[in-house]
Protein backbone atom coordinates (compact mmCIF):
# COMPACT_ATOMS: atom_id res chain seq x y z
CA UNK A 1 0.00 0.00 0.00
CA UNK A 2 1.23 3.49 -0.88
CA UNK A 3 1.84 5.50 2.31
CA UNK A 4 3.10 8.75 0.82
CA UNK A 5 2.95 11.92 2.97
CA UNK A 6 -0.58 13.24 3.28
CA UNK A 7 -1.54 16.56 1.74
CA UNK A 8 -4.41 17.36 4.11
CA UNK A 9 -6.13 20.16 5.96
CA UNK A 10 -5.18 23.64 4.71
CA UNK A 11 -2.22 22.34 2.70
CA UNK A 12 -4.04 21.54 -0.59
CA UNK A 13 -5.54 25.04 -0.95
CA UNK A 14 -2.18 26.68 -0.20
CA UNK A 15 -0.45 24.27 -2.57
CA UNK A 16 -2.77 25.29 -5.38
CA UNK A 17 -2.81 29.03 -4.65
CA UNK A 18 0.89 29.60 -4.06
CA UNK A 19 2.91 26.65 -5.38
CA UNK A 20 0.77 26.35 -8.51
CA UNK A 21 2.15 29.48 -10.20
CA UNK A 22 5.50 29.25 -8.41
CA UNK A 23 6.49 25.83 -9.75
CA UNK A 24 3.67 23.57 -10.96
CA UNK A 25 1.64 25.36 -13.63
CA UNK A 26 4.62 25.91 -15.99
CA UNK A 27 5.27 22.16 -16.09
CA UNK A 28 1.56 21.35 -16.25
CA UNK A 29 1.41 23.34 -19.49
CA UNK A 30 4.54 21.54 -20.71
CA UNK A 31 2.99 18.11 -20.10
CA UNK A 32 -0.24 19.11 -21.83
CA UNK A 33 1.71 20.23 -24.89
CA UNK A 34 3.46 16.84 -25.12
CA UNK A 35 0.28 14.75 -25.27
CA UNK A 36 -0.39 13.44 -28.79
CA UNK A 37 -3.34 15.09 -30.48
CA UNK A 38 -5.14 11.86 -31.36
CA UNK A 39 -5.69 10.47 -27.86
CA UNK A 40 -9.19 9.69 -26.65
CA UNK A 41 -8.61 8.69 -23.03
CA UNK A 42 -6.08 10.00 -20.52
CA UNK A 43 -5.26 8.88 -16.99
CA UNK A 44 -3.49 11.20 -14.59
CA UNK A 45 -1.94 9.70 -11.47
CA UNK A 46 -1.08 11.83 -8.42
CA UNK A 47 -3.15 14.64 -9.90
CA UNK A 48 -3.05 16.87 -6.82
CA UNK A 49 -5.34 19.87 -7.16
CA UNK A 50 -5.98 19.33 -10.86
CA UNK A 51 -3.44 21.71 -12.37
CA UNK A 52 -2.40 19.28 -15.11
CA UNK A 53 -5.90 17.97 -15.81
CA UNK A 54 -7.09 21.54 -16.27
CA UNK A 55 -4.34 22.28 -18.80
CA UNK A 56 -5.03 19.05 -20.70
CA UNK A 57 -8.75 19.79 -20.86
CA UNK A 58 -8.00 23.24 -22.27
CA UNK A 59 -5.55 21.97 -24.88
CA UNK A 60 -7.24 18.82 -26.13
CA UNK A 61 -10.89 19.71 -26.47
CA UNK A 62 -11.86 16.50 -28.29
CA UNK A 63 -10.72 14.13 -25.53
CA UNK A 64 -13.68 12.05 -24.42
CA UNK A 65 -12.34 11.13 -20.99
CA UNK A 66 -9.76 12.43 -18.53
CA UNK A 67 -9.55 10.34 -15.37
CA UNK A 68 -7.63 12.26 -12.69
CA UNK A 69 -6.61 10.27 -9.61
CA UNK A 70 -4.83 10.96 -6.34
CA UNK A 71 -4.29 9.14 -3.08
CA UNK A 72 -5.23 12.21 -1.01
CA UNK A 73 -8.97 12.99 -0.83
CA UNK A 74 -8.29 16.53 0.40
CA UNK A 75 -6.32 17.32 -2.76
CA UNK A 76 -9.13 15.96 -4.92
CA UNK A 77 -11.68 18.04 -3.00
CA UNK A 78 -9.80 21.22 -3.93
CA UNK A 79 -9.45 20.01 -7.52
CA UNK A 80 -13.19 19.40 -7.82
CA UNK A 81 -13.98 22.83 -6.38
CA UNK A 82 -11.64 24.69 -8.74
CA UNK A 83 -11.63 22.75 -12.01
CA UNK A 84 -15.06 22.50 -13.58
CA UNK A 85 -14.87 20.48 -16.78
CA UNK A 86 -17.28 17.67 -17.62
CA UNK A 87 -14.53 15.71 -19.40
CA UNK A 88 -12.68 15.17 -16.10
CA UNK A 89 -13.59 12.36 -13.72
CA UNK A 90 -11.96 12.60 -10.28
CA UNK A 91 -11.16 9.42 -8.35
CA UNK A 92 -9.17 8.41 -5.30
CA UNK A 93 -6.59 5.83 -6.39
CA UNK A 94 -3.19 4.48 -5.42
CA UNK A 95 -0.60 4.65 -8.21
CA UNK A 96 0.76 1.29 -7.01
CA UNK A 97 -2.64 -0.41 -7.36
CA UNK A 98 -4.52 1.35 -10.13
CA UNK A 99 -8.18 0.24 -10.21
CA UNK A 100 -8.28 0.00 -14.00
CA UNK A 101 -8.11 -2.87 -16.46
CA UNK A 102 -5.10 -3.57 -18.65
CA UNK A 103 -4.95 -1.57 -21.89
CA UNK A 104 -7.45 1.08 -20.79
CA UNK A 105 -5.88 4.44 -21.71
CA UNK A 106 -4.21 6.13 -24.66
CA UNK A 107 -2.00 8.21 -22.36
CA UNK A 108 -0.93 8.24 -18.72
CA UNK A 109 0.58 11.34 -17.16
CA UNK A 110 2.12 12.05 -13.77
CA UNK A 111 3.37 15.44 -12.62
CA UNK A 112 5.87 15.36 -9.74
CA UNK A 113 4.22 12.36 -8.11
CA UNK A 114 6.52 9.42 -8.76
CA UNK A 115 9.01 10.58 -6.12
CA UNK A 116 6.39 9.73 -3.48
CA UNK A 117 5.91 6.12 -4.59
CA UNK A 118 7.50 3.73 -2.06
CA UNK A 119 7.88 1.18 -4.87
CA UNK A 120 8.95 3.10 -7.97
CA UNK A 121 9.32 0.11 -10.35
CA UNK A 122 5.76 -0.89 -9.42
CA UNK A 123 4.47 2.62 -10.18
CA UNK A 124 6.08 2.57 -13.63
CA UNK A 125 4.79 -0.95 -14.26
CA UNK A 126 1.24 0.05 -13.34
CA UNK A 127 1.38 2.99 -15.76
CA UNK A 128 2.57 0.58 -18.48
CA UNK A 129 -0.11 -1.99 -17.63
CA UNK A 130 -3.08 0.34 -18.03
CA UNK A 131 -1.83 1.81 -21.31
CA UNK A 132 -3.13 0.60 -24.63
CA UNK A 133 -0.63 -0.68 -27.19
CA UNK A 134 1.04 2.39 -28.68
CA UNK A 135 0.02 4.54 -25.69
CA UNK A 136 2.39 7.01 -24.03
CA UNK A 137 3.47 7.68 -20.45
CA UNK A 138 4.58 11.27 -19.77
CA UNK A 139 5.93 12.34 -16.38
CA UNK A 140 8.30 14.76 -14.70
CA UNK A 141 10.52 14.81 -11.63
CA UNK A 142 12.41 17.70 -10.08
CA UNK A 143 16.11 18.26 -10.56
CA UNK A 144 18.19 18.76 -7.39
CA UNK A 145 16.64 21.28 -5.01
CA UNK A 146 19.62 23.58 -5.59
CA UNK A 147 18.39 23.97 -9.18
CA UNK A 148 14.82 24.87 -8.26
CA UNK A 149 15.09 28.56 -7.44
CA UNK A 150 13.15 29.76 -4.43
CA UNK A 151 12.75 26.25 -3.03
CA UNK A 152 16.44 25.96 -2.21
CA UNK A 153 16.37 29.23 -0.28
CA UNK A 154 13.12 28.38 1.48
CA UNK A 155 14.24 24.91 2.49
CA UNK A 156 17.48 26.25 3.93
CA UNK A 157 15.61 28.84 6.01
CA UNK A 158 13.38 26.11 7.46
CA UNK A 159 16.37 23.90 8.23
CA UNK A 160 18.19 26.78 9.92
CA UNK A 161 15.28 27.23 12.32
CA UNK A 162 15.58 23.62 13.47
CA UNK A 163 19.26 22.83 13.14
CA UNK A 164 19.19 20.03 15.71
CA UNK A 165 16.21 18.32 14.08
CA UNK A 166 15.51 19.80 10.63
CA UNK A 167 12.26 18.89 8.81
CA UNK A 168 13.01 16.28 6.17
CA UNK A 169 9.97 16.39 3.87
CA UNK A 170 11.69 18.17 0.98
CA UNK A 171 14.15 15.31 0.62
CA UNK A 172 11.29 13.34 -0.98
CA UNK A 173 10.12 15.56 -3.87
CA UNK A 174 13.70 16.33 -4.86
CA UNK A 175 14.92 12.73 -4.71
CA UNK A 176 14.62 11.62 -8.37
CA UNK A 177 17.10 13.75 -10.29
CA UNK A 178 19.14 11.04 -11.99
CA UNK A 179 18.14 10.73 -15.66
CA UNK A 180 19.77 7.31 -15.84
CA UNK A 181 17.48 6.09 -13.05
CA UNK A 182 14.44 7.41 -14.93
CA UNK A 183 15.55 5.73 -18.14
CA UNK A 184 16.14 2.47 -16.26
CA UNK A 185 12.67 2.60 -14.67
CA UNK A 186 11.06 3.13 -18.06
CA UNK A 187 13.03 0.26 -19.55
CA UNK A 188 12.31 -2.04 -16.62
CA UNK A 189 8.58 -1.41 -16.92
CA UNK A 190 8.64 -2.49 -20.56
CA UNK A 191 8.39 0.78 -22.48
CA UNK A 192 9.70 0.15 -25.98
CA UNK A 193 10.64 3.75 -26.77
CA UNK A 194 12.01 6.05 -24.08
CA UNK A 195 13.26 9.60 -23.68
CA UNK A 196 14.34 11.69 -20.69
CA UNK A 197 15.28 15.36 -21.02
CA UNK A 198 16.07 18.29 -18.74
CA UNK A 199 13.56 21.11 -19.13
CA UNK A 200 14.24 24.59 -17.74
CA UNK A 201 11.30 26.94 -17.20
CA UNK A 202 10.28 29.95 -15.10
CA UNK A 203 7.77 30.18 -12.28
CA UNK A 204 6.28 33.39 -10.97
CA UNK A 205 4.14 34.61 -8.05
CA UNK A 206 3.09 38.11 -7.08
CA UNK A 207 5.46 38.42 -4.11
CA UNK A 208 8.15 36.78 -2.00
CA UNK A 209 5.51 36.36 0.71
CA UNK A 210 3.38 34.23 -1.61
CA UNK A 211 6.42 32.08 -2.35
CA UNK A 212 7.20 31.77 1.36
CA UNK A 213 3.63 30.78 2.19
CA UNK A 214 3.67 28.13 -0.52
CA UNK A 215 6.99 26.64 0.54
CA UNK A 216 6.03 26.66 4.23
CA UNK A 217 2.28 26.02 4.23
CA UNK A 218 1.69 24.33 0.87
CA UNK A 219 3.21 20.94 1.61
CA UNK A 220 3.42 18.35 4.42
CA UNK A 221 6.51 20.16 5.74
CA UNK A 222 3.99 22.33 7.60
CA UNK A 223 3.15 19.37 9.84
CA UNK A 224 6.83 18.90 10.65
CA UNK A 225 7.21 22.58 11.53
CA UNK A 226 4.11 22.61 13.76
CA UNK A 227 5.32 19.50 15.57
CA UNK A 228 8.59 21.25 16.41
CA UNK A 229 7.27 24.73 17.23
CA UNK A 230 3.71 25.75 16.41
CA UNK A 231 4.62 29.43 16.84
CA UNK A 232 7.49 29.37 14.33
CA UNK A 233 5.54 29.60 11.05
CA UNK A 234 5.31 33.40 10.87
CA UNK A 235 8.94 33.88 11.87
CA UNK A 236 10.06 31.35 9.27
CA UNK A 237 8.04 33.03 6.55
CA UNK A 238 9.34 36.49 7.48
CA UNK A 239 12.92 35.25 7.30
CA UNK A 240 12.18 33.50 4.02
CA UNK A 241 10.76 36.71 2.54
CA UNK A 242 13.93 38.53 3.57
CA UNK A 243 16.17 35.95 1.89
CA UNK A 244 14.01 35.69 -1.22
CA UNK A 245 13.93 39.46 -1.68
CA UNK A 246 17.71 39.56 -1.34
CA UNK A 247 17.91 37.12 -4.25
CA UNK A 248 14.99 38.18 -6.45
CA UNK A 249 14.14 41.72 -5.38
CA UNK A 250 10.84 43.13 -4.16
CA UNK A 251 7.59 42.92 -6.05
CA UNK A 252 6.76 40.01 -8.32
CA UNK A 253 9.04 37.01 -7.81
CA UNK A 254 10.14 35.15 -10.93
CA UNK A 255 12.64 32.33 -10.63
CA UNK A 256 14.32 29.68 -12.76
CA UNK A 257 13.20 26.09 -12.22
CA UNK A 258 14.25 22.84 -13.83
CA UNK A 259 13.00 19.29 -13.96
CA UNK A 260 13.41 16.09 -15.91
CA UNK A 261 10.60 15.15 -18.27
CA UNK A 262 10.27 11.50 -19.21
CA UNK A 263 8.37 9.88 -22.06
CA UNK A 264 7.78 6.23 -22.85
CA UNK A 265 5.63 4.43 -25.40
CA UNK A 266 4.17 0.95 -25.02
Amino acid sequence: MNTQPAFTGTVPANYDRYLGPLVFIPYAKDIAERIPGNVESILEIACGTGLVAEQIAKKISHVAKITATDLNPDMLAVAKSLVKDPKIKWEVADMLQLPFADNSFDAVVCQFGLMFAPDKPKAFSEAHRVLKKGGVFIFNTWDKIQEVGAFDIGNQVIRDFFRDNPPAFYKIPFSMHDPNELESLLKGAGFSSRKVELVKLEGSVKSALDAAKGITEGSPILKEILERNADAVVAIENKMVEKLEEKYGRGRLTHQIQAYVGWGSK
